[in-house]
């Protein structure tokens, strides 16, 4: 099976052309970093017609996730780089709905996410974290700075607490600027990440919420820059999505 693998920010994907059956060892033997392709999760992309593609997505564990914003873009641009879609905007399926795209010239992608939805505020262990439905969960916590947080320690006992029954995304957040955040994310499945395109969402949108910062937010995360738009559709992303490699799978 042919497969290409993409990053966006750093969080980097095996992208492979569906329909494709695979079962979860099969996604985390594809993922591993030393056996295997290297990944923090594997995308599959479905052409429908000439204005719409399919995706789904695994983390690294090989549990399926609902959603992920950079995984969004990385598919977007593959869709679009195959001539399987007549225009560079249209619409990617994802198990949480439609979500329109737009491709640019210089290869970075613009993506709508949906309707953040902020939850209960939950305590534990002396820690305050507060919850946004992204179409996928996380729980934010405000910390002087990112750098220095307890992301590997604290991450995985956020992610497994039993208040988060499927677990969750756990995002380590500071307001460093005039509408700028700097984000640590712990991902569901797959550990600490160079970025998360929903948990950067979720983030910006929870500060926004908090009068904190405006409608338009720099994220700054361990691989790059994303830049968050809150629209009156919902939460749109826009960065990079970029190639690294292409081979094929056995």
């Amino acid at each position: 099976m042919d497969f290409v693998k993409m990053q966006g920010l750093g969080n980097d994907f095996v992208v492979v052309a569906g329909p494709v059956e695979v079962d979860a060892a099969t996604i985390s033997a594809w993922c591993d970093r030393r056996r295997g392709v290297g990944a923090d999760g594997v995308l599959e992309v479905t052409p429908i017609d000439r204005t719409a593609v399919r995706m789904r997505y695994w983390n690294a564990d090989g549990g399926p996730a609902e959603m992920c914003g950079n995984g969004l873009r990385c598919v977007a641009r593959f869709a679009f780089d195959r001539g399987w879609v007549d225009d560079n905007e249209f619409i990617v399926v994802t198990p949480v709905g439609p979500r329109p795209v737009l491709v640019r010239e210089n290869g970075s992608v613009r993506v709508l996410l949906g309707d953040p939805r902020l939850g209960a505020d939950v305590h534990m262990d002396g820690i305050h974290l507060h919850t946004v439905d992204m179409g996928n969960p996380h729980a934010i916590q405000w910390v002087s700075a990112p750098e220095e947080a307890a992301v590997t320690t604290q991450g995985p006992l956020i992610e497994e607490a039993t208040t988060f029954p499927d677990g969750t995304n756990a995002e380590f957040a500071a307001v460093t600027g005039r509408d700028e955040i700097e984000v640590r994310v712990w991902e569901r499945g797959v550990g600490e990440t160079l970025a998360c395109g929903t948990g950067a969402a979720a983030t910006a949108y929870l500060a926004h919420e908090q009068g904190r910062v405006g409608e338009k937010v720099t994220m700054r995360l361990r691989g790059g820059t994303l830049l968050v738009s809150l629209e009156d559709d919902g939460a749109w992303i826009e960065g990079p999505a970029d190639y690294v490699f292409s081979g094929s799978l056995y």
